[in-house]
């Protein structure tokens, strides 16, 4: 899974020593503060034609004692000293920024926390991030977990439908690495479902595993939903989301997370 935000609160991923634990909040404010906070881009391909049709943002700090901390366990830690929603905006801010130099047939998702879907100024915080660096809401994917709808579904709900308004695109990541409650699809202005990596690594040894994975597709394609499968490892699981029909897919086997300067010449900028 590439998303940044599906551990639970308190989970510790990174053993921090207890000086460091100290200042973890400080240091993390710091980090954004001073441009530490690097994103990264995990480009998405087509599954019908192999072109680029856009990439997911991820968030690394590169820690002087630590080292490089990717972003479930950034985001983890950020969590514990209650700075998640902070970096989350920080985070997309950059985004966008950086994605607003691509050619514009490439969209950008990101992935959004349960702090930010409960600020009321959500949609329009969005809204005015995307008309200062004149991003198209329509190239912009907010990708949402099962965990950060758990809180509260019907305030959920009403702001992503305010987001949707604006032609943003919501896609519900992690699909069937939780309960797969199809409420979400139901209520939620959803465009698009990610296959969780979990769901995609029997499929090619598994009939039992293949007919789970037609079934979802089969189900996306009756609500008008795109498909997007990550964590694509092996040519053998490409081939297979191919003839299934997946829309679209990413992971390590044609790229791992870019730098923006790797993500802008793979984009031909």
């Amino acid at each position: 899974m590439e998303s940044h935000n599906t551990l639970p609160p308190m989970k510790r991923t990174v053993g921090i020593p207890p000086a460091l634990e100290k200042s973890l909040a400080r240091d993390i404010a710091r980090a954004m503060q001073t441009d530490q906070i690097e994103v990264r881009f995990q480009p998405q391909f087509s599954a019908k034609s192999g072109v680029m049709v856009g990439a997911e943002a991820l968030a690394r700090w590169e820690h002087p004692v630590l080292g490089v901390i990717g972003a479930l366990d950034l985001f983890a830690m950020a969590q514990r000293v209650g700075l998640v929603g902070d970096l989350s905006r920080h985070t997309v801010q950059l985004a966008i920024a950086e994605a607003s130099s691509w050619p514009s047939e490439l969209r950008l998702s990101v992935n959004i926390t349960p702090e930010e879907l409960a600020d009321p100024a959500f949609a329009s915080d969005l809204t005015r991030l995307l008309v200062t660096h004149g991003f198209a809401p329509a190239r912009l994917t907010l990708e949402i977990t099962e965990q950060t709808l758990l809180g509260n579904l019907n305030a959920s709900a009403r702001a992503l439908t305010a987001v949707a308004a604006t032609g943003v695109r919501i896609a519900l990541d992690d699909f069937g690495a939780g309960f797969c409650n199809f409420q979400y699809l139901k209520r939620l202005p959803i465009n698009a479902i990610k296959l969780d990596r979990s769901m995609l690594h029997g499929i090619t040894r598994s009939q039992r595993d293949l007919e789970v994975l037609r079934a979802i597709l089969r189900l996306a394609e009756a609500l008008e939903l795109e498909t997007v499968a990550e964590g694509i490892e092996t040519e053998g699981q490409r081939r297979v989301v191919i003839d299934e029909g997946c829309d679209a897919w990413q992971g390590y086997l044609w790229a791992e997370p870019l730098g923006a300067r790797q993500m802008r010449t793979l984009a031909n900028v």
